[in-house]
Protein backbone atom coordinates (compact mmCIF):
# COMPACT_ATOMS: atom_id res chain seq x y z
CA UNK A 1 0.00 0.00 0.00
CA UNK A 2 1.40 3.67 -0.77
CA UNK A 3 4.17 3.27 -2.05
CA UNK A 4 6.37 0.49 -1.63
CA UNK A 5 9.81 1.75 -0.42
CA UNK A 6 7.97 4.91 0.94
CA UNK A 7 8.05 4.13 4.45
CA UNK A 8 12.44 4.08 4.29
CA UNK A 9 12.72 7.42 2.37
CA UNK A 10 10.22 9.43 4.31
CA UNK A 11 10.03 10.53 7.79
CA UNK A 12 6.44 11.11 9.42
CA UNK A 13 5.58 14.98 9.44
CA UNK A 14 4.13 16.02 13.17
CA UNK A 15 0.65 17.19 12.45
CA UNK A 16 0.56 21.09 12.46
CA UNK A 17 -0.72 22.81 15.30
CA UNK A 18 -1.15 26.28 15.92
CA UNK A 19 1.64 28.34 18.46
CA UNK A 20 0.69 27.47 21.97
CA UNK A 21 1.36 31.25 22.96
CA UNK A 22 -1.20 32.10 19.99
CA UNK A 23 -4.24 29.79 20.37
CA UNK A 24 -4.89 29.98 24.67
CA UNK A 25 -6.06 33.76 23.62
CA UNK A 26 -9.00 31.72 21.97
CA UNK A 27 -11.43 29.12 22.16
CA UNK A 28 -10.49 27.91 18.47
CA UNK A 29 -9.36 24.53 17.62
CA UNK A 30 -5.79 24.14 18.24
CA UNK A 31 -4.53 21.52 15.39
CA UNK A 32 -4.21 22.80 11.55
CA UNK A 33 -4.72 21.49 8.36
CA UNK A 34 -1.80 19.45 6.92
CA UNK A 35 -0.84 20.73 3.76
CA UNK A 36 -1.94 17.72 0.27
CA UNK A 37 1.88 17.53 -0.48
CA UNK A 38 2.72 16.11 3.11
CA UNK A 39 -0.48 14.06 3.13
CA UNK A 40 0.74 12.69 0.34
CA UNK A 41 3.93 11.98 1.68
CA UNK A 42 2.84 10.27 4.58
CA UNK A 43 0.60 8.22 2.87
CA UNK A 44 3.25 6.88 1.29
CA UNK A 45 4.56 5.34 4.39
CA UNK A 46 2.16 3.25 4.94
CA UNK A 47 3.94 -0.43 4.12
CA UNK A 48 2.54 -3.69 1.98
CA UNK A 49 3.42 -5.60 5.53
CA UNK A 50 0.79 -8.58 4.86
CA UNK A 51 -0.97 -7.92 8.17
CA UNK A 52 -2.41 -4.62 8.90
CA UNK A 53 -1.80 -4.91 12.69
CA UNK A 54 -3.80 -0.77 12.52
CA UNK A 55 -6.98 -2.65 11.29
CA UNK A 56 -7.12 -5.12 14.38
CA UNK A 57 -8.82 -3.99 17.00
CA UNK A 58 -7.62 -6.48 19.99
CA UNK A 59 -7.40 -5.78 23.36
CA UNK A 60 -3.86 -6.77 24.80
CA UNK A 61 -3.79 -6.57 28.48
CA UNK A 62 -6.86 -3.86 28.90
CA UNK A 63 -5.32 -2.21 26.31
CA UNK A 64 -6.53 -1.88 22.54
CA UNK A 65 -4.37 -2.11 19.86
CA UNK A 66 -5.39 -1.10 16.56
CA UNK A 67 -8.28 0.40 14.89
CA UNK A 68 -12.24 -0.83 17.39
CA UNK A 69 -14.08 -0.02 13.74
CA UNK A 70 -11.58 -1.81 12.20
CA UNK A 71 -10.76 0.85 9.51
CA UNK A 72 -9.53 -0.32 5.79
CA UNK A 73 -6.37 2.33 6.74
CA UNK A 74 -3.95 0.49 4.26
CA UNK A 75 -6.77 0.67 1.26
CA UNK A 76 -7.43 4.76 2.09
CA UNK A 77 -3.79 5.42 2.51
CA UNK A 78 -3.15 4.11 -1.05
CA UNK A 79 -6.03 6.14 -2.20
CA UNK A 80 -4.33 9.33 -1.19
CA UNK A 81 -1.22 8.43 -2.01
CA UNK A 82 -2.64 8.01 -6.08
CA UNK A 83 -4.57 11.52 -4.80
CA UNK A 84 -7.62 9.61 -5.37
CA UNK A 85 -9.55 11.54 -2.36
CA UNK A 86 -13.05 10.43 -3.27
CA UNK A 87 -11.85 6.67 -2.87
CA UNK A 88 -10.40 7.04 0.37
CA UNK A 89 -13.77 8.69 1.77
CA UNK A 90 -15.34 5.74 0.48
CA UNK A 91 -13.26 3.38 2.56
CA UNK A 92 -13.45 5.08 5.30
CA UNK A 93 -17.07 5.41 5.74
CA UNK A 94 -17.07 1.95 5.30
CA UNK A 95 -16.59 1.59 9.08
CA UNK A 96 -16.96 4.98 10.55
CA UNK A 97 -19.83 6.78 10.72
CA UNK A 98 -18.00 9.82 12.04
CA UNK A 99 -14.23 10.25 11.14
CA UNK A 100 -14.65 14.06 11.90
CA UNK A 101 -14.58 13.04 15.87
CA UNK A 102 -12.25 10.36 15.77
CA UNK A 103 -9.82 12.40 13.59
CA UNK A 104 -9.85 15.27 16.12
CA UNK A 105 -9.92 13.35 19.37
CA UNK A 106 -8.84 9.66 19.12
CA UNK A 107 -5.69 8.74 20.86
CA UNK A 108 -4.55 6.50 17.73
CA UNK A 109 -4.66 3.30 18.80
CA UNK A 110 -4.04 2.19 15.04
CA UNK A 111 -0.57 4.29 15.11
CA UNK A 112 0.33 2.14 18.07
CA UNK A 113 -0.57 -1.09 15.53
CA UNK A 114 1.54 -0.05 12.82
CA UNK A 115 3.81 -2.48 11.45
CA UNK A 116 6.17 0.74 10.76
CA UNK A 117 5.80 1.55 14.65
CA UNK A 118 8.14 -1.75 14.82
CA UNK A 119 11.00 0.26 14.70
CA UNK A 120 10.48 4.09 13.29
CA UNK A 121 8.07 6.39 13.90
CA UNK A 122 4.25 5.12 13.11
CA UNK A 123 2.61 6.66 9.99
CA UNK A 124 0.27 9.60 10.86
CA UNK A 125 -3.06 7.93 10.32
CA UNK A 126 -5.18 10.27 12.50
CA UNK A 127 -3.58 12.93 10.37
CA UNK A 128 -5.11 11.47 7.01
CA UNK A 129 -7.83 10.54 8.17
CA UNK A 130 -9.28 13.88 9.49
CA UNK A 131 -7.98 15.14 6.36
CA UNK A 132 -10.41 12.35 4.32
CA UNK A 133 -13.31 13.57 6.02
CA UNK A 134 -12.53 17.08 5.90
CA UNK A 135 -11.91 16.77 2.37
CA UNK A 136 -15.33 14.94 1.83
CA UNK A 137 -17.67 18.00 3.28
CA UNK A 138 -15.11 20.82 1.95
CA UNK A 139 -16.04 18.65 -1.87
CA UNK A 140 -19.91 18.48 -0.98
CA UNK A 141 -19.43 14.66 -1.29
CA UNK A 142 -21.15 14.13 1.56
CA UNK A 143 -24.71 14.55 1.24
CA UNK A 144 -27.91 13.41 3.54
CA UNK A 145 -28.42 9.71 2.31
CA UNK A 146 -32.44 8.63 2.82
CA UNK A 147 -33.15 4.86 3.39
CA UNK A 148 -35.58 3.63 0.00
CA UNK A 149 -37.44 1.67 2.13
CA UNK A 150 -38.93 1.85 5.62
CA UNK A 151 -39.30 -1.39 8.23
CA UNK A 152 -42.10 0.57 10.15
CA UNK A 153 -39.99 -0.50 13.37
CA UNK A 154 -39.62 2.09 15.89
CA UNK A 155 -36.30 2.13 18.01
CA UNK A 156 -35.54 4.62 21.02
CA UNK A 157 -31.62 5.31 22.00
CA UNK A 158 -31.46 6.78 24.92
CA UNK A 159 -28.28 8.84 24.83
CA UNK A 160 -26.62 10.63 21.96
CA UNK A 161 -22.89 10.50 22.60
CA UNK A 162 -20.88 8.35 19.74
CA UNK A 163 -21.94 5.29 20.87
CA UNK A 164 -25.70 6.92 20.84
CA UNK A 165 -25.22 8.40 17.57
CA UNK A 166 -23.73 5.29 16.04
CA UNK A 167 -26.47 3.14 16.90
CA UNK A 168 -28.93 5.68 15.65
CA UNK A 169 -27.23 6.05 12.21
CA UNK A 170 -26.75 2.30 11.76
CA UNK A 171 -30.30 1.61 12.28
CA UNK A 172 -31.62 4.21 10.54
CA UNK A 173 -29.48 3.25 7.28
CA UNK A 174 -31.66 -0.25 8.02
CA UNK A 175 -34.94 1.68 7.18
CA UNK A 176 -36.03 1.85 11.20
CA UNK A 177 -37.50 4.58 12.56
CA UNK A 178 -35.25 5.97 15.44
CA UNK A 179 -35.50 8.78 18.25
CA UNK A 180 -32.55 9.57 20.30
CA UNK A 181 -33.48 11.19 23.60
CA UNK A 182 -31.00 13.18 24.74
CA UNK A 183 -31.30 14.82 28.61
CA UNK A 184 -29.25 17.69 27.89
CA UNK A 185 -30.19 20.44 26.15
CA UNK A 186 -28.20 19.82 22.96
CA UNK A 187 -27.70 16.43 21.19
CA UNK A 188 -23.94 14.74 21.37
CA UNK A 189 -23.21 13.60 24.79
CA UNK A 190 -19.55 14.11 25.67
CA UNK A 191 -18.87 15.13 22.03
CA UNK A 192 -20.75 18.47 22.74
CA UNK A 193 -20.28 19.11 26.47
CA UNK A 194 -17.27 16.90 27.62
CA UNK A 195 -14.66 17.56 25.31
CA UNK A 196 -13.34 20.95 24.86
CA UNK A 197 -13.42 23.24 22.13
CA UNK A 198 -9.95 23.55 21.23
CA UNK A 199 -10.14 20.06 20.35
CA UNK A 200 -13.77 19.37 18.68
CA UNK A 201 -15.14 22.59 17.62
CA UNK A 202 -18.96 22.19 18.52
CA UNK A 203 -19.77 23.05 15.01
CA UNK A 204 -17.70 20.06 13.88
CA UNK A 205 -21.02 18.26 16.00
CA UNK A 206 -23.88 20.30 14.91
CA UNK A 207 -23.15 19.58 11.04
CA UNK A 208 -23.11 16.35 11.85
CA UNK A 209 -26.65 16.07 13.60
CA UNK A 210 -28.17 17.68 11.16
CA UNK A 211 -27.35 15.73 8.31
CA UNK A 212 -28.88 12.43 10.78
CA UNK A 213 -31.64 14.66 10.96
CA UNK A 214 -31.98 14.91 7.34
CA UNK A 215 -31.77 11.46 6.43
CA UNK A 216 -34.23 11.04 9.11
CA UNK A 217 -33.06 10.42 12.43
CA UNK A 218 -35.23 12.26 14.96
CA UNK A 219 -33.87 13.68 18.13
CA UNK A 220 -35.25 14.50 21.36
CA UNK A 221 -33.52 16.95 24.12
CA UNK A 222 -34.14 18.11 27.25
CA UNK A 223 -36.20 14.47 28.19
CA UNK A 224 -34.07 12.57 31.47
CA UNK A 225 -36.15 9.25 31.22
CA UNK A 226 -37.93 8.69 34.43
CA UNK A 227 -39.18 12.41 34.76
CA UNK A 228 -40.08 13.69 31.47
CA UNK A 229 -41.03 10.26 30.03
CA UNK A 230 -41.35 6.67 32.18
CA UNK A 231 -39.62 3.24 30.81
CA UNK A 232 -43.75 2.02 30.06
CA UNK A 233 -44.03 4.57 27.84
CA UNK A 234 -40.97 3.93 26.02
CA UNK A 235 -42.11 0.41 26.29
CA UNK A 236 -45.59 0.88 24.83
CA UNK A 237 -44.11 3.46 21.77
CA UNK A 238 -40.98 1.41 20.77
CA UNK A 239 -40.22 -1.75 19.32
CA UNK A 240 -36.91 -2.14 20.59
CA UNK A 241 -34.98 0.52 23.30
CA UNK A 242 -30.99 0.80 22.71
CA UNK A 243 -29.34 2.34 26.10
CA UNK A 244 -25.86 4.90 25.37
CA UNK A 245 -26.16 7.31 28.30
CA UNK A 246 -22.60 6.81 29.44
CA UNK A 247 -20.36 6.01 32.24
CA UNK A 248 -21.21 9.44 33.89
CA UNK A 249 -21.29 8.54 37.62
CA UNK A 250 -18.14 10.70 38.57
CA UNK A 251 -15.57 9.00 40.79
CA UNK A 252 -15.13 11.48 43.79
CA UNK A 253 -12.65 11.37 46.78
CA UNK A 254 -13.40 11.19 50.14
CA UNK A 255 -11.08 13.17 52.08
CA UNK A 256 -11.19 15.51 55.04
CA UNK A 257 -12.30 19.19 54.11
CA UNK A 258 -13.72 17.45 50.47
CA UNK A 259 -16.66 19.86 51.82
CA UNK A 260 -14.58 23.18 51.20
CA UNK A 261 -15.80 25.60 48.86
CA UNK A 262 -13.75 25.87 45.39
CA UNK A 263 -13.43 21.86 44.61
CA UNK A 264 -15.36 20.66 41.45
CA UNK A 265 -15.36 17.98 39.78
CA UNK A 266 -14.19 17.74 36.13
CA UNK A 267 -16.65 17.29 33.86
CA UNK A 268 -19.14 19.68 35.28
CA UNK A 269 -16.60 22.35 35.07
CA UNK A 270 -15.49 21.59 31.47
CA UNK A 271 -19.09 21.39 31.18
CA UNK A 272 -19.87 25.08 32.37
CA UNK A 273 -16.78 26.25 30.39
CA UNK A 274 -18.27 24.88 26.71
CA UNK A 275 -21.89 25.73 27.37
CA UNK A 276 -20.33 29.56 28.48
CA UNK A 277 -18.34 29.47 25.17
CA UNK A 278 -22.20 28.47 23.11
CA UNK A 279 -24.29 31.08 25.17
CA UNK A 280 -22.30 33.81 26.77
CA UNK A 281 -20.29 35.33 24.33
CA UNK A 282 -17.12 33.55 26.05
CA UNK A 283 -17.67 34.94 29.82
CA UNK A 284 -17.17 32.33 31.96
CA UNK A 285 -19.29 31.36 35.08
CA UNK A 286 -17.00 29.52 36.92
CA UNK A 287 -13.54 30.66 35.90
CA UNK A 288 -10.36 29.72 37.06
CA UNK A 289 -8.91 33.68 36.35
CA UNK A 290 -6.51 34.62 38.98
CA UNK A 291 -6.86 31.13 40.76
CA UNK A 292 -4.05 28.79 41.80
CA UNK A 293 -5.22 25.68 40.70
CA UNK A 294 -4.55 21.99 41.02
CA UNK A 295 -6.03 19.40 38.86
CA UNK A 296 -6.28 15.62 40.46
CA UNK A 297 -6.17 13.05 38.10
CA UNK A 298 -3.40 12.69 35.40
CA UNK A 299 -5.86 11.79 32.21
CA UNK A 300 -7.10 13.43 29.30
CA UNK A 301 -10.00 15.05 31.01
CA UNK A 302 -7.07 16.43 33.71
CA UNK A 303 -5.60 17.56 30.44
CA UNK A 304 -8.30 19.14 29.08
CA UNK A 305 -9.25 20.70 32.59
CA UNK A 306 -5.60 22.06 32.25
CA UNK A 307 -5.93 23.83 28.91
CA UNK A 308 -9.69 25.28 30.08
CA UNK A 309 -8.24 26.59 32.97
CA UNK A 310 -4.98 28.30 31.17
CA UNK A 311 -7.65 30.00 28.94
CA UNK A 312 -9.52 31.33 31.62
CA UNK A 313 -6.83 32.90 32.95
CA UNK A 314 -5.54 30.65 35.98
CA UNK A 315 -2.57 32.18 37.69
CA UNK A 316 -1.01 28.46 38.63
CA UNK A 317 -1.45 25.19 37.50
CA UNK A 318 -0.43 21.79 38.76
CA UNK A 319 -1.82 18.64 37.93
CA UNK A 320 -1.28 15.47 40.15
CA UNK A 321 -1.09 12.46 39.20
CA UNK A 322 -0.62 8.89 41.11
CA UNK A 323 1.11 6.98 38.64
CA UNK A 324 5.11 7.29 37.37
CA UNK A 325 6.61 9.28 34.40
CA UNK A 326 6.52 7.40 31.59
CA UNK A 327 9.39 6.30 29.53
CA UNK A 328 10.28 8.10 26.13
CA UNK A 329 10.35 4.70 24.61
CA UNK A 330 8.71 1.24 24.85
CA UNK A 331 10.05 -1.70 27.60
CA UNK A 332 10.30 -5.64 27.46
CA UNK A 333 6.86 -5.14 29.08
CA UNK A 334 4.85 -2.72 26.60
CA UNK A 335 5.78 -4.63 23.07
CA UNK A 336 4.70 -3.57 19.85
CA UNK A 337 1.80 -3.91 18.98
CA UNK A 338 0.62 -3.18 22.32
CA UNK A 339 -0.53 0.53 22.45
CA UNK A 340 2.65 2.60 23.07
CA UNK A 341 2.47 3.36 27.08
CA UNK A 342 5.73 6.51 26.39
CA UNK A 343 5.67 9.86 27.71
CA UNK A 344 3.99 12.28 25.53
CA UNK A 345 3.74 16.23 26.02
CA UNK A 346 -0.32 16.43 25.09
CA UNK A 347 -1.65 20.01 23.83
CA UNK A 348 -2.56 21.30 27.24
CA UNK A 349 1.21 20.58 29.22
CA UNK A 350 2.56 22.27 25.76
CA UNK A 351 0.57 24.96 26.60
CA UNK A 352 1.03 25.24 30.58
CA UNK A 353 4.87 24.54 29.83
CA UNK A 354 5.12 27.93 27.21
CA UNK A 355 3.04 30.35 29.52
CA UNK A 356 4.42 29.32 33.21
CA UNK A 357 7.73 27.94 32.01
CA UNK A 358 7.37 24.29 32.96
CA UNK A 359 5.02 21.25 32.55
CA UNK A 360 1.92 21.30 35.23
CA UNK A 361 2.42 17.39 35.76
CA UNK A 362 3.50 16.42 39.30
CA UNK A 363 3.94 12.55 39.29
CA UNK A 364 3.95 9.70 42.41
CA UNK A 365 1.74 12.53 44.30
CA UNK A 366 -1.43 11.34 46.52
CA UNK A 367 -3.99 13.82 48.14
CA UNK A 368 -4.59 13.45 51.77
CA UNK A 369 -6.49 15.93 52.71
CA UNK A 370 -8.19 19.85 52.03
CA UNK A 371 -7.66 22.80 53.84
CA UNK A 372 -10.40 25.17 54.26
CA UNK A 373 -10.65 28.74 55.96
CA UNK A 374 -12.80 29.58 58.50
CA UNK A 375 -15.64 30.49 55.84
CA UNK A 376 -15.47 27.31 54.54
CA UNK A 377 -13.19 28.58 51.53
CA UNK A 378 -10.54 26.13 49.87
CA UNK A 379 -6.98 27.42 50.87
CA UNK A 380 -4.63 24.32 49.55
CA UNK A 381 -4.04 20.95 50.23
CA UNK A 382 -1.79 18.43 51.82
CA UNK A 383 0.10 15.59 49.41
CA UNK A 384 2.34 12.44 50.35
CA UNK A 385 4.43 11.59 47.72
CA UNK A 386 4.03 7.55 47.05
CA UNK A 387 6.12 4.39 44.99
CA UNK A 388 3.87 2.61 43.05
CA UNK A 389 4.57 -1.16 42.95
CA UNK A 390 2.93 -3.56 40.39
CA UNK A 391 1.25 -7.01 41.15
CA UNK A 392 0.29 -8.54 38.12
CA UNK A 393 -2.68 -6.34 36.91
CA UNK A 394 -2.90 -4.34 40.17
CA UNK A 395 -1.22 -1.15 41.39
CA UNK A 396 -0.05 -0.49 45.48
CA UNK A 397 1.11 2.79 45.96
CA UNK A 398 2.81 3.45 49.23
CA UNK A 399 3.35 6.59 50.77
CA UNK A 400 6.77 7.81 51.34
CA UNK A 401 7.51 8.86 54.90
CA UNK A 402 8.71 12.35 55.21
CA UNK A 403 6.84 13.80 51.63
CA UNK A 404 4.28 15.23 52.99
CA UNK A 405 3.87 18.89 51.42
CA UNK A 406 1.32 22.02 51.50
CA UNK A 407 0.02 23.30 48.08
CA UNK A 408 -1.50 26.97 48.24
CA UNK A 409 -5.05 26.53 46.03
CA UNK A 410 -8.15 28.42 45.37
CA UNK A 411 -9.27 25.95 42.73
CA UNK A 412 -9.20 22.07 42.50
CA UNK A 413 -10.59 19.95 40.13
CA UNK A 414 -11.24 16.65 40.57
CA UNK A 415 -10.36 14.30 37.20
CA UNK A 416 -9.84 10.95 38.31
CA UNK A 417 -12.46 9.14 36.35
CA UNK A 418 -15.97 7.56 36.60
CA UNK A 419 -17.86 4.49 38.13
CA UNK A 420 -20.07 3.32 35.69
CA UNK A 421 -23.87 3.92 34.60
CA UNK A 422 -25.60 6.34 36.83
CA UNK A 423 -27.93 5.11 39.09
CA UNK A 424 -31.23 5.98 37.82
CA UNK A 425 -30.41 3.77 34.77
CA UNK A 426 -30.71 0.98 37.07
CA UNK A 427 -33.90 1.83 38.84
CA UNK A 428 -35.37 3.22 35.71
CA UNK A 429 -34.55 0.39 33.45
CA UNK A 430 -34.67 -2.26 35.76
CA UNK A 431 -31.33 -3.86 33.95
CA UNK A 432 -29.23 -5.64 35.36
CA UNK A 433 -25.63 -4.40 36.33
CA UNK A 434 -22.05 -5.90 36.79
CA UNK A 435 -19.59 -5.36 39.33
CA UNK A 436 -18.37 -2.29 37.75
CA UNK A 437 -21.46 -0.55 37.75
CA UNK A 438 -22.18 -1.14 34.32
CA UNK A 439 -24.89 -2.65 32.31
CA UNK A 440 -24.72 -5.96 32.18
CA UNK A 441 -25.09 -6.68 28.51
CA UNK A 442 -22.62 -9.28 26.91
CA UNK A 443 -20.00 -8.12 24.01
CA UNK A 444 -21.36 -9.62 20.89
CA UNK A 445 -25.05 -9.71 21.64
CA UNK A 446 -25.48 -6.17 23.84
CA UNK A 447 -28.85 -7.30 25.19
CA UNK A 448 -29.38 -6.75 28.60
CA UNK A 449 -31.97 -8.72 31.25
CA UNK A 450 -34.93 -6.81 30.02
CA UNK A 451 -36.38 -8.24 26.61
CA UNK A 452 -36.08 -5.48 23.60
CA UNK A 453 -33.05 -3.48 25.62
CA UNK A 454 -29.56 -3.11 24.53
CA UNK A 455 -27.03 -1.29 25.57
CA UNK A 456 -24.01 -0.47 24.31
CA UNK A 457 -20.85 2.11 24.62
CA UNK A 458 -19.58 3.29 27.78
CA UNK A 459 -22.80 2.51 29.73
CA UNK A 460 -22.05 -1.33 28.91
CA UNK A 461 -18.34 -0.99 28.42
CA UNK A 462 -16.96 0.92 31.45
CA UNK A 463 -14.64 4.20 30.44
CA UNK A 464 -13.66 4.18 27.30
CA UNK A 465 -12.45 6.14 23.95
CA UNK A 466 -14.49 7.52 21.48
CA UNK A 467 -13.33 5.34 18.81
CA UNK A 468 -14.49 2.21 20.77
CA UNK A 469 -17.98 3.96 21.65
CA UNK A 470 -18.61 3.96 17.63
CA UNK A 471 -17.71 0.18 17.24
CA UNK A 472 -19.75 -0.57 20.29
CA UNK A 473 -23.25 1.69 19.07
CA UNK A 474 -22.72 -0.06 15.17
CA UNK A 475 -22.56 -3.54 16.72
CA UNK A 476 -25.24 -3.16 19.24
CA UNK A 477 -27.48 -1.75 15.82
CA UNK A 478 -26.50 -4.93 14.47
CA UNK A 479 -28.22 -7.37 17.01
CA UNK A 480 -30.93 -4.92 17.19
CA UNK A 481 -31.32 -5.04 13.66
CA UNK A 482 -31.43 -8.61 13.75
CA UNK A 483 -33.72 -8.87 16.86
CA UNK A 484 -36.25 -6.58 15.09
CA UNK A 485 -36.25 -8.53 11.52
CA UNK A 486 -34.56 -11.93 12.00
CA UNK A 487 -31.72 -11.54 9.96
CA UNK A 488 -29.70 -8.01 9.03
CA UNK A 489 -27.42 -6.66 6.49
CA UNK A 490 -25.89 -4.00 8.79
CA UNK A 491 -21.69 -4.53 8.63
Amino acid sequence: MGKATGFMEYERIPSPTRKPRERVRDWLEYSLPMPEADLTVQAARCMDCGVPFCSVGMEIKNGVSGCPLHNLIPEWNDAVYRGDWYEALQALLKTNNFPEFTGRVCPAPCEGGCTVAISEPAVGIKSIEKAIIDKGFEMGWIKPEIPKHRTGKRIAVIGSGPAGLACADQLNKAGHLVTVFEKSDRIGGLLMYGIPTMKLEKEQVTRRVQLMEAEGVQFQTSVNVGETISYDELKATYDSIVLATGASKPRDISLPGRDADGIHMAVPYLTQSIRDNLENDGKQTLSAEGKRVIVIGGGDTGADCVATALRQGAKSIHQFGLAGRLPEDRTGKNPWPQYPKVFKMDYAHEEAANVYGKDPREYLVSTTSFVKDDNGTLIGLYTVDVTMNEEGSNRRYTPVEGTERFWEADMVLIAIGFAGATDDIFSNFGVDKTKRHTIDARKGFYRTSEEGVFACGDARYGQSLVVTAIAEGREAAREVDFYLMEETFLP
